[in-house]
């Protein structure tokens, strides 16, 4: 579905009309991962049509020596979490080994307190051999979630879906070499920032991602109760 002035109006409006959008992956028992924070109260309300666990895939910047803004790879968290680097920015920056080994450490050590803050004492979830859901509120660039989705396939994810409720026709071009399937609502062209598709695009908070992620959690026990049944 395209449209030139997408409007959503918050969120959970866009969540919903994207669990619409992917309601086929509900009999493959998908695991939906959802980038915090703006994509939680999205993918919460994928996860909940679908019945599916919600997790949250945290993605942490792997910055050069003495400038941190400019990445030359990146950890990305998960029941085995990851580093991926890229290769052009590692062949310009040339950092040591050790600049490498001790910038993953404490970028997982920064996953850890996130995981711990958002979901407790609760492990990440196993994408081996599943389908997964990727979700976001939306892609500009899509250099974070490319980094995620290239950290899934070498977790052996089955089946890997990027959904989003809008993204550039173009990042979309570059993605699809990373993912099985694509479900985007909008892709309008020329693209502004992700915000101005939203009526309401307010900052989502912790307290927020750790309320829904509670409430998924609870959905799901509910729903694996009634399966047993």
């Amino acid at each position: 579905m395209i449209f030139d002035a997408p409007k959503f109006r918050d969120r959970t409006d866009a969540g919903r009309q994207l669990a619409a959008a992917v309601t086929g992956f509900a009999a493959t028992d998908p695991l939906v991962l959802a980038l915090p924070r703006g994509g939680v109260p999205v993918g919460f309300e994928v996860a909940k049509a679908l019945r599916a666990r919600l997790d949250v895939l945290l993605v942490r910047k792997i910055g050069a020596p003495g400038h941190s803004e400019y990445g030359i790879g990146a950890v990305v968290d998960g029941e085995n979490p990851q580093l991926v680097l890229n290769e052009e920015a590692m062949a310009l920056v040339q950092p040591s080994d050790e600049y490498v080994e001790a910038e993953k450490r404490r970028q997982l050590l920064e996953i850890e307190r996130r995981r711990n803050l958002y979901l407790g004492s609760r492990p990440a979830a196993s994408v081996l051999g599943r389908t997964v859901i990727v979700v976001d509120d939306g892609i500009a660039t899509g250099g974070t979630v490319r980094v995620a989705l290239k950290a899934l396939r070498k977790d052996q994810a089955a089946h890997v879906v990027l959904a989003v409720p809008v993204a550039p026709q173009d990042t979309l071009d570059l993605i699809k070499a990373d993912v099985d399937e694509v479900v985007c609502l909008a892709t309008p062209e020329p693209f502004g920032a992700v915000g101005q598709y939203y009526e309401d695009f307010a900052q989502t908070t912790d307290a927020e991602v750790v309320r829904l992620l509670q409430q998924a959690e609870q959905f799901e026990k509910k729903s694996s109760m009634r399966s047993a049944g």
